[in-house]
């Protein structure tokens, strides 16, 4: 809109060049005719690109190996930035909750996994709600807390009988304690 007001303006029209994004399978098939290493150039430059593609090659070539380490490791990371939670203040408390979604959230889309996901957010809803925050009196909390319930529940269901099993009964030891 900006860009709009400015050339409007001066009277300046530029047509910019709209580059078209291929779809996964072009890019599955283009990927299939280079060489490897031409494949690593590519990698290496799409690391250096955007943080997140860095995270993510790391994952895959480093952790992916050991999930249930890295799942830990996501935990010790969450707890550590509930420990930080400013509760003094609920703005505050939602601030630094929302950061720690953003960051769980990340790692499950890095991971791919549904038992994953369940495990990290049932941990997520486990950590909120020893948090001593006020849940009940405040909406987006409570909204928050609700979305991010209904969305690991619905995940579990996904799951193998005896994982579903194992993981109903820390959905039950969380809802005995509210």
């Amino acid at each position: 809109m900006l860009l709009q007001q400015v050339c409007h303006t001066y009277k300046v029209w530029h047509t910019f060049a709209v580059m078209k994004t291929a779809t996964v399978n072009e890019i599955k098939q283009e990927l299939s005719a280079v060489s490897q290493a031409k494949l690593v150039q590519l990698c290496l430059r799409m690391a250096k690109f955007k943080k997140e593609n860095k995270e993510l090659l790391t994952y895959l070539l480093f952790e992916a190996q050991d999930e249930q380490a890295y799942i830990e490791s996501v935990k010790k990371e969450m707890d550590g930035l509930f420990g930080e939670v400013n509760t003094s203040h609920v703005y505050f408390a939602k601030k630094t909750i929302r950061k720690i979604l953003r960051i769980a959230n990340k790692h499950i889309r890095y991971m791919g996994s549904a038992q994953a996901e369940t495990e990290l957010l049932l941990h997520f809803c486990g950590q909120l709600k020893d948090s001593g925050l006020p849940l009940h009196k405040n909406t987006v909390l409570a909204n928050l807390y609700q979305n991010q319930w209904k969305k690991m529940y619905k995940t579990l269901q996904t799951l193998h009988e005896d994982l579903q099993y194992d993981y109903m009964k820390e959905v039950s030891r969380l809802e005995e304690k509210g």
